[in-house]
């Protein structure tokens, strides 16, 4: 059956909550036993919306897990890397102010990456279509975190 997002959403949480889901093509069967149709890609982007990272378990195995508290979880620089490098397409600054383009609907995924990596000099951010703009701090000011995410991107 085919869910609205926020549903397929809730329970990929679930699934994550009481399995150890290594790979996206397990959790797509995973989906698929409980008569949910979901494709790789549609599990990708739900699994970066809801947050979710891969953490190492007991044995050295890595499995999904979604934090608890988004805000209070910091997102590893890989994890940021991973998604400035596949999300952002052109960085621009002015003043304290940061302008990150992404394609369309996916500047939510790099703002909320940013607002849990806890980087040094940023504020916050604001997320809209297309468009993340990052508040940086006086002190590190734009240009710097403008090169730094830069970097992170590798733009």
């Amino acid at each position: 059956m085919k869910l609205a997002k926020s549903q397929r959403q809730h329970r990929i949480a679930r699934i994550l909550e009481g399995n150890a889901v290594t790979s996206q093509p397990q959790l797509v069967e995973l989906l698929s036993r409980d008569e949910v149709e979901a494709t790789q890609a549609t599990v990708s982007r739900d699994l970066e919306e809801l947050g979710a990272v891969k953490v190492r378990v007991p044995g050295g195995e890595s499995v999904y897990a979604i934090p608890e508290l988004p805000r209070d979880q910091v997102a590893p620089e890989d994890h940021l890397r991973r998604v400035l490098a596949d999300w952002a397409v052109e960085v621009v600054h002015s003043a304290n102010v940061v302008v990150l383009r992404t394609p369309p609907g996916s500047a939510h995924v790099v703002g909320s990456a940013l607002d849990r990596s806890g980087m040094d000099g940023v504020i916050g951010t604001v997320a809209g279509d297309d468009t993340v703009i990052v508040v940086a701090s006086e002190r590190a000011g734009g240009a710097e975190v403008a090169r730094r995410l830069s970097a992170l991107a590798g733009l």
